[in-house]
């Protein structure tokens, strides 16, 4: 059946959509050897989802260090709390792999921001943006895009909490994982689509889409 996708997508059809969720299990990594069992088990899977929270900042002038990296396979997801851990040995190596594609959204933002806690050499790391504009999407937020493959929705209602919180909230953890983990599902169908050719586009006037800003 041939999918239907377009070029851009209206965000006020999002909220009608039923919402998707991770539902495999959540790990959160506290210490260098939590984390270097965790990157073990990451280095052995065939393909990764990544993403980055940082504490929101709500005066002029003031920002914040990237508080969590979380990095997930299909079935598991890793959280590991920079702001307690930093650029540990094992962060850094998961970072500096260059054999496992670790998939993600605006990656080079991403990438800026973990720089600050210490150097490291970028591995092997794919951003969906330049795939998705490949096949003539144009809207390149991660909710736009769940939206437009896979008609289903991605809450951001946790993106504007406290990341830095001595215990991350259940509702943050389930978050932060959907958005590591869908970057998997977006990359796998986009690569179906690009192989077979069994999509079709739909070109939007930006009149239509008004309200997708």
């Amino acid at each position: 059946m041939t999918k239907t996708i377009y070029n851009k997508f209206d965000k006020a059809k999002i909220a009608a959509l039923p919402r998707v969720l991770f539902e495999g299990r959540i790990v959160v990594v506290l210490t260098e050897r939590d984390a270097d069992k965790a990157v073990h088990y990451l280095l052995s899977q065939p393909i990764l989802g990544i993403d980055t929270e940082t504490r929101p900042s709500f005066k002029k002038g003031e920002t914040h260090q990237v508080a969590l990296l979380q990095v997930s396979s299909y079935d598991v997801c890793f959280l590991f709390r920079l702001n307690q851990l930093g650029m540990s040995p094992s962060v850094k190596r998961l970072l500096e792999d260059k054999q496992v594609p670790k998939i993600g959204l605006s990656l080079r933002d991403d990438l800026l921001s973990l720089h600050k806690l210490g150097d490291f050499n970028a591995g092997y790391f794919i951003d969906l943006q330049d795939h998705v504009r490949e096949i003539g999407v144009e809207d390149l937020s991660l909710q736009k895009l769940y939206a437009n493959f896979f008609a289903q929705k991605i809450s951001k209602r946790e993106q504007l909490t406290n990341w830095e919180a001595d215990i991350l909230q259940d509702k943050q953890k389930r978050y932060a994982a959907t958005d590591a983990w869908s970057c998997i599902m977006l990359y796998e169908e986009l690569m179906r689509l690009e192989q077979t050719g069994d999509y079709e586009l739909i070109k939007v006037d930006n009149d239509e889409t008004s309200t997708a800003a």
